[in-house]
């Protein structure tokens, strides 16, 4: 790496000097995530007045930036702002290849060879030498190196636009969510579909849906109890993610052993996480054996897409009611006399309909961008050795 630009560190400014008025910005490790090429930081500031510290630590121009130390060794991220300076304990690299460096110490093995490299107890670190003599096979021509560069900075560009579009369209749905639905003491939300002018009813959760809770065949590892030719799946928290509030498929099956143990359910239902995924709201449209960790909402008096947005909604305020012990659990009980303002079911399937779409245009997206990042991962697998 050294002979392929220039690698040093920056300052040890003292966060004494800080001031939120400060003219330059202090770019230190926390600021640095992996492959990002964003330069909106916003981070701690500094007045500086002598001009060889601000000319020897100024980020203009093109850097890669190294976390050197912390949770984020071995990260980078490329940076360029001319009110910036660099922190120490991050490493710098400056190259006239600097888009075809990137790609090198963006990749994995050089953020797994440097972890590997690290020393210390509480807190890992890397040295600058072990960042210079950080070898990789490259290509004898200039010219190549600059077209490879390229050729992945484009790619990366597409990637940030459908990373952009995803922050958007989720700060679009979080915006629609607080104007669709009342605010706390209110009963008519700010944003309507016409038509619609009547007050929002105050009810609570168990006076519109009958709220069990879901149950598990003992012991759940005997594999007696699934069986992969059945066609009823077998819904447990480890199928349950961040990003997945409706389930279409299940790899695990239920026996039938297996489902006279648990509730099996054949329609499409409402279900809500009370342990791991605290609060996480679920639609099922498989029949499925429910695991324990779930609460059902059967024959709700409700429309469950309008439902299931308002639990998404709601999820935070579920923390609070989390039980002590070793796993986090939300009370059922609780969870049946929550309160909840209501509409029609004419305008909560409106409610429903139009935030659905903007998950599934999210969804869509999302998937892009997935598929984008395995093109570049096995691009990189075969324009590199």
């Amino acid at each position: 790496m050294g002979e392929l630009g220039e690698v040093t560190t920056g300052k040890a400014f003292s966060s004494i000097k800080f001031d939120d008025q400060g003219e330059y910005l202090v770019i230190t490790n926390k600021d640095i995530s992996d492959s990002s090429r964003s330069q909106n930081v916003m981070t701690d500031k500094i007045n500086i007045s002598d001009d060889e510290i601000i000319q020897r630590y100024n980020l203009s121009g093109e850097n890669i930036l190294v976390t050197m130390d912390g949770v984020n060794l071995g990260k980078t991220a490329t940076y360029s702002n001319e009110k910036a300076l660099l922190a120490q304990r991050v490493g710098r690299i400056k190259s006239k290849q600097l888009e075809f460096i990137y790609q090198i110490t963006s990749n994995k093995i050089f953020l797994m060879t440097m972890r590997t490299l690290s020393v210390g107890n509480a807190i890992k670190h890397i040295s600058l030498k072990q960042i210079s003599d950080y070898s990789s096979l490259v290509p004898k021509d200039i010219t190549e190196q600059q077209k490879i560069g390229t050729f992945f900075k484009q790619l990366d560009n597409i990637i940030a636009l459908h990373q952009r579009k995803l922050d958007l369209l989720k700060q679009l749905k979080q915006g629609y969510l607080q104007k669709m639905f009342p605010a706390t003491g209110e009963s008519i939300p700010e944003v309507r579909f016409a038509d619609f002018d009547d007050d929002w009813e105050q009810r609570k959760l168990g006076d519109l849906s009958d709220i069990v809770r879901g149950a598990s065949p003992r012991p759940i590892q005997d594999p007696k109890w699934f069986d992969k030719s059945s066609d009823i799946g077998w819904l447990r928290i480890a199928d349950v993610t961040e990003q997945n509030g409706r389930i279409y498929h299940l790899e695990q099956k239920i026996s039938k052993a297996g489902q006279e143990k648990t509730r099996v359910l054949t329609n499409p239902h409402l279900l809500l996480s009370i342990a791991a995924t605290v609060g996480k709201p679920v639609v099922n449209y498989v029949k499925t054996g429910v695991h324990d960790g779930f609460l059902i909402f059967l024959t709700p008096l409700f429309d469950k897409e309008f439902m299931f947005q308002w639990l998404e909604m709601f999820r935070p305020k579920w923390q609070k009611y989390g039980q002590p012990g070793s796993q986090v659990n939300l009370n059922s009980e609780l969870v049946r006399k929550q309160d909840i303002t209501i509409s029609t079911c004419e305008e909560q399937k409106k409610i429903g309909i139009f935030l659905k779409q903007i998950d599934d245009t999210y969804k869509l997206h999302r998937r892009k961008l997935e598929q984008l990042k395995k093109l570049k991962s096995s691009l990189l697998n075969k324009m590199f050795i």
